[in-house]
Formats: C-alpha cells, sequence, structure tokens
C-alpha cells in the first residue's frame, strides 16, 4: 500500500463506490504480512514513502520470491539489494518481469511507474572503477526512490584534475554521494568544494592496512570538511536511501 492507492481507495468509499468491508479486506495486511519466516512490512511506504527493501544476502532465492510476491501483490515497486548472478538466475525463474543490475547486484520490478519526486539531481561520484559495484547500487536505490541521478567516476585523488575538470556538475547536484576505499579522502575534497550534502560511502577495496573498509571509515567520519556524514562500509543502499531523503525536502 502506498500515499496515492490508499488516497484513491479513500476516495472511493467515500463515493460509495466501494464498500467499508471490501476496503478493510484490503487493508487487511496492514501494518504487516506474516509469512511465518518473514513479515513484510506493507505500511512502510506510507511511512517512508518506498516500500520495504528486500536484502537478499543470507536469504535463499525462494524466500527472496515470496517476499518479492508479496510486495508485488500490492503493486508495490520491488527493490532486491545484495544478489549474486546466480541467485538471481534462480529468482528470475520463479519470479518473471525481474530486472537484474548485475554491477550494482540488485534486482528490480516495477509494479507501477517511477514518479520522480526528488527536487534536484542526486550525483553519485566515485574514486576508483573498483568502486563502481557500491557506487551503482547508491544510483538504482535512488532512481527506484524516484530521483534524477547523475554519474562522475573514477575521479580519485591520485588524480585530483579529473574531478576538478567537472566542477559544475559537482555545483549542479542537490545531494552528493561520495564514494572510495583505500584511504577514503575523496569526500573530504568535494566537501569543501559544495555547499550541499554530502554522503560518504567506504568501501572495502584496499591493500591490507585498509582493514577492509576500516581505514576509509574511520578517514570519513574525521573529514575537516564541514557537512560530510557517513554511512557504513559499502553501503551504497543507505546512502542512497538518504539522499532520497533529503532530495524530496
Amino acid at each position: 500500500m502506498n500515499p496515492e492507492r490508499l488516497a484513491d481507495l479513500l476516495e472511493q468509499v467515500r463515493r460509495n463506490q466501494v464498500s467499508v468491508a471490501d476496503a478493510m479486506a484490503r487493508l487487511r495486511h496492514l501494518p504487516f504480512e506474516d509469512l511465518g519466516f518473514a513479515k513484510i512490512d506493507h505500511h512502510r511506504a506510507l511511512r517512508q514513502g518506498f516500500p520495504e527493501v528486500v536484502m537478499g544476502q543470507g536469504k535463499d532465492a525462494k524466500q527472496i520470491a515470496a517476499i518479492v510476491e508479496a510486495i508485488r501483490q500490492k503493486r508495490n515497486n520491488v527493490l532486491v539489494t545484495r544478489l549474486d548472478s546466480a541467485k538471481a538466475a534462480q529468482l528470475k525463474r520463479l519470479r518473471t518481469g525481474l530486472t537484474f543490475h548485475p554491477v550494482a547486484r540488485a534486482a528490480t520490478w516495477h509494479g507501477k511507474p517511477i514518479k520522480i519526486t526528488g527536487k534536484g539531481t542526486v550525483l553519485v561520484v566515485c574514486a576508483g572503477t573498483s568502486d563502481i559495484a557500491v557506487a551503482e547500487e547508491a544510483v538504482v536505490t535512488s532512481e527506484m526512490m524516484g530521483n534524477r541521478v547523475d554519474r562522475l567516476y573514477d575521479v580519485g585523488v591520485a588524480g585530483i584534475h579529473r574531478l576538478l575538470g567537472n566542477r559544475a556538475r559537482l555545483d549542479d547536484a542537490s545531494v552528493l554521494i561520495v564514494v572510495a576505499g583505500m584511504e577514503g579522502a575523496l569526500p573530504s575534497v568535494v566537501g569543501g568544494l559544495v555547499a550541499k550534502p554530502v554522503i560518504a560511502v567506504p568501501t572495502s577495496i584496499g591493500y591490507g592496512a585498509s582493514f577492509y573498509g576500516l581505514a576509509a571509515l574511520l578517514g570519513m567520519l574525521n573529514s575537516c570538511a564541514a557537512g560530510v556524514t557517513v554511512v557504513n562500509i559499502d553501503n551504497g543502499f543507505g546512502a542512497g536511501f538518504a539522499a532520497s531523503l533529503i532530495n524530496r525536502l
């Protein structure tokens, strides 16, 4: 259930086009639907503006398919994150109409056209090509949540001229998601150049002393640039969701 469908249903009740009993039957799974192994939060679209997102990691394809079907029955758009290609192939055999985004490791299904609700553009910036998988998770999330999204990839601090050559795109964005591994310096640089919210995403990319992203995480948390906030390591989804909420304001 989403705000538009709820408003339409209430309007039909008001006009006596739908009975109260029928309306109650349609709302019977609010606030959640119990599948036994999972409780689907159908109320989330009303609370947060986007349906529950399915994390594919740790679930088998049949479990994911059952959750996807429950969300699809409500004609809500579906986003599944953290899918490998083998599990995605199984899922596509179980549920038709899904689109797999291999770089983002995500799957999507559109129950309705995506309405652009973001006021401006979300710019996703990443330091190196090794960070693109996390950046693309942020892109797919932001797009599914109704944002115009721009990409600016491979502009890390080892060749800072690549970033500075795109200054206009940095200035034009409403919210910036900046993804980097290694020492995680890029969000500090971007944060010092723009007067916009910057969401920093550390990745687990780097050599031994990067400690699987911990060095980048600590570097971003210690950023000297004001206006930089940080999500967890490799959490492109979290960054995309936060950017979407900011971009609606």
